[in-house]
């Protein structure tokens, strides 16, 4: 039996009449997500221990003003620089386009400001010159955990599988203007600023490519737990982070 063409009609004119609201709608998602804010997904342990693999952020798009890779669908016009630009700060997690390769997104922390003078020494960051002081706080999954205080007095947790890894003695970069250096607070697995994009990493980062500040956390849950593992959901979500604040 099929159904009488008047029939179909009759339901294409209804799907026709729900278009401009389910446009709107989509207009409404996709502004919000280019003005105001919009979701991102930690794939990686690259910034361990403030971001775990299988957490979902928040990141706000005004914090820093909008540029060429604000809208997540690429609607916005090829341009430098930033639109009602606001310099972002140091030690900002930041969501940002990979220079070398503007389609791949990623989240680390601002630690080198334009002009800094940027270094690690036997595991240690220096910042002009000046060894940024840390503290002992125990340990994560078996390696060492510290507090980090940034110039300013801004604080947060990194992790060092020891101080004599690949990326802990560097040649000292010097931040080119209108560019930031960003690292991992995971230091010894982390690809960033320390890593050359002519190597396969982020190099300095120009402010065109700065998406959005990272600033609270949706909720959490832990990728390696299967959705049809049930006895294991209680363990997969991790509640303790359900709109944790970022810091």
């Amino acid at each position: 039996m099929t159904d009488d063409p008047s029939s179909l009609r009759q339901r294409a004119i209804g799907w026709a009449r729900q278009l401009p609201s389910i446009a709107i709608a989509l207009g409404l998602v996709l502004a919000v997500r280019t003005v105001v804010a919009e979701p991102y997904h930690v794939p990686s342990p690259s910034m361990v221990p403030t971001l775990l693999v299988g957490d979902e952020l928040i990141a706000s798009k005004f914090a820093y003003g909008w540029g060429k890779y604000s809208s997540p669908i690429g609607l916005m016009p090829d341009f430098s620089g930033r639109l009602f630009g606001h310099a972002p700060k140091r030690g900002d997690v930041v969501v940002f386009r990979l220079p070398r390769d503007p389609a791949t997104t990623y989240v680390k922390r601002l630690i080198g400001l334009p002009g800094d003078r940027i270094q690690m020494r036997e595991g240690r960051l220096y910042i002009n010159d000046e060894m940024v002081p840390r503290r002992p706080a125990g340990t994560f999954d078996g390696d060492a955990r510290y507090v980090e205080t940034l110039p300013g007095g801004r604080e947060h947790e990194v992790v060092e599988i020891s101080d004599t890894d690949r990326y802990d003695d560097t040649p000292v970069f010097v931040v080119p203007e209108r560019h930031y250096f960003m690292m991992g607070d995971n230091r010894d697995n982390s690809l960033d600023s320390r890593i050359s994009s002519a190597e396969g990493g982020v190099g300095f980062v120009p402010e065109e490519n700065l998406v959005a500040r990272a600033d609270r956390l949706l909720f959490s849950s832990d990728p390696s737990v299967g959705w049809l593992d049930v006895a294991a959901w209680p363990h997969a979500f991790r509640l303790a982070r359900l709109f944790g604040r970022i810091e």
